[in-house]
């Protein structure tokens, strides 16, 4: 009898363990598992509370956090209008401390996207009610004709709120959240979620194009985001055709090609650190060797090396009638393929490796930048670069000298405001364009020399060493010298500025600007690294900022700037 009830126990014990282990692998399944196969995008992050507190270590929070910075910002702070809305709903997510929070987009058919939300929580459902039954109500007070039903699916309910064509449909399922503006999408989460759906190969998670993407991805991250391209390709490609533009059948475009589009953001040591992975045939064989860097000094703050396709040269024609410089590019091309000069006349004078270098020294008042390319060919180099002085404005003339084995162009820029010349130096080996002849000069000057002080420097080294080698592109950023040559430069404007413009003190107080040190010392060297492994591109980018978040913050700048400038009166 003993033996009886021991065995029992243990029955009655594992039964126990093995409904909280299953319960609770079913509340951490992976989310592309609860999300449908087509699923175009998502974006996934895994712990709300440990992104913020990575985000409180990070340099970039610490240099917010300085306090020559906080007094500087006290007084344009105290002028900002106060969102209270979007704090008490920052600190509401912080009570639900939220787990695998994602939100996707499931399809776009008739130009109605279907979203879906959800996160994973731990305790009581009824708490986490209270702050989302107050969005809820919030919802249902701007919308005053807005209709509110509840459903049954199974054995979970579904909170319908309808106000006109826009839905929202929320549930919970186990330690779940979820919300959609389709009722059918809350079912078919509730269905996966529940294991109902037995067909695995339903949800994303048994995509192939997913699976590859993701194996890309480092382990550990703060935000992941996947995108599906085709559909988009799709749309695109009708958007063309019914504006009649010409669309390629015999050869797919660059958006046509790529299968599938993943990228993580991590928080590592106060780094930022991004992972994108676009899988997609390779582009081109070459490789990538950074031998411009020794091209680099002491005062070198950007680097740029890149592999160009030649036969992608024309579509600079087409998007270069932007401004006097992209004039000049349409120009540039235009000349070049009258003069007959193709792609493979490029590939034969050239080694396609662009290179951009800029140095700014101390007593400078503008930093000065050169592009270069490696010379295969000198005499098909010497054809191509003809052609290029003939991309000029008419009446422009360029003067050609020779010294020491390398041959210069020059032209005196007609802009005077810009006080520019620009000016090629080619010899048998380089071809460098700057702005000026002293730079190419110099530029020419130290690729005849053995040392490499911008490859030499241990800070290079230092942040070269934070990324796989790049086969593809790579970009350096000094942003420490870069930040305290601007400072140089102008706060002696801004002094100026305050002297003439006293109501500038209403919004800012510039004798409290921070000490160049009080800066410089949270910015480390921006690095991005671009590779080809296995089935597609692999960028990685690390820094106080990325490259990545720099683009784009540069770019939602210039669209709000535009949007600014062409808003009515």
């Amino acid at each position: 009898m003993r033996r009886f009830l021991l065995l029992t126990l243990v029955l009655v014990v594992l039964a126990i363990g093995g409904w909280f282990y299953f319960s609770r692998m079913a509340a951490i399944r992976p989310v592309a598992a609860l999300l449908p196969r087509e699923t175009i995008f998502v974006a996934h992050v895994p712990d709300f509370a440990r992104m913020r507190d990575q985000w409180h270590q990070s340099d970039i929070y610490q240099l917010y956090r300085e306090p020559a910075v906080q007094d500087f910002l006290r007084k344009p702070l105290a002028n900002v209008p106060k969102a209270d809305a979007a704090a008490q709903t920052l600190n509401d997510i912080e009570q639900l401390d939220p787990k695998d929070a994602f939100v996707a987009l499931t399809s776009i058919e008739n130009n109605k996207p279907r979203l879906l939300a959800g996160f994973r929580f731990h305790g009581r459902q009824a708490a986490v009610e209270q702050i989302v039954g107050k969005w809820r109500a919030n919802l249902l007070h701007r919308n005053g004709n807005a209709a509110r039903e509840k459903r049954t699916h199974g054995r979970h309910e579904i909170e319908v709120v309808a106000a006109g064509d826009v839905t929202l449909a929320t549930t919970y399922a186990q330690q779940w959240f979820f919300a959609a503006n389709d009722v059918s999408e809350v079912e078919g989460l509730l269905d996966r979620a529940d294991a109902v759906s037995r067909d695995r190969q339903s949800a994303l998670d048994s995509d192939e194009s997913y699976r590859d993407a993701i194996s890309h991805m480092p382990a550990g991250y703060a935000l992941l985001v996947y995108l599906q391209p085709k559909t988009f390709a799709e749309k695109l490609t009708a958007l063309r055709l019914g504006l009649g533009l010409p669309t390629s059948t015999n050869r797919p475009t660059l958006i046509q090609q790529i299968r599938s589009v993943c990228g993580t953001i991590g928080l590592e040591r106060g780094k930022m650190h991004d992972v994108f992975f676009a899988q997609m045939p390779r582009q081109t064989d070459a490789k990538l060797t950074r031998s411009a860097g020794a091209l680099g000094t002491t005062d070198t703050f950007f680097y740029l090396a890149m592999l160009l396709n030649p036969q992608n040269l024309g579509a600079v024609n087409q998007a270069a009638a932007i401004g006097p410089i992209g004039g000049w590019l349409q120009k540039f091309v235009g000349v070049t393929q009258k003069s007959g000069i193709t792609a493979d006349d490029w590939k034969t004078a050239f080694d396609l490796e662009l290179s951009a270098l800029a140095d700014w020294t101390p007593n400078a008042r503008w930093p000065s930048l050169i592009a270069t390319l490696p010379v295969k060919d000198p005499a098909r180099a010497q054809k191509i670069v003809a052609a290029m002085t003939g991309a000029s404005d008419e009446g422009t003339v360029w003067t050609k000298t020779e010294k020491d084995g390398v041959t210069y162009f020059t032209v005196e820029s007609s802009r005077a405001v810009l006080a520019i010349n620009p000016t090629f130096g080619l010899s048998d080996r380089l071809f460098v364009a700057g702005l000026d002849p002293s730079t190419v000069a110099a530029a020419m000057t130290r690729s005849q020399k053995s040392t490499a002080p911008l490859a030499n420097s241990p800070t290079y080294k230092a942040a070269v060493r934070t990324l796989p080698a790049p086969t593809e592109s790579f970009a350096y950023v000094d942003m420490a010298l870069l930040y305290s040559r601007l400072d140089t430069a102008v706060r002696p404007l801004l002094m100026l500025g305050a002297a003439f413009l006293p109501a500038i003190a209403n919004d800012v107080d510039l004798a409290k600007l921070p000490p160049p040190d009080a800066i410089t010392k949270h910015l480390s060297p921006i690095v991005s690294s671009q590779r080809y492994e296995r089935d597609g591109y692999i960028a990685e980018s690390v820094g106080p900022i990325t490259a990545n978040e720099a683009v784009l913050a540069v770019g939602l700048a210039a669209i709000y700037r535009a949007a600014a400038g062409h808003r009515p009166d």
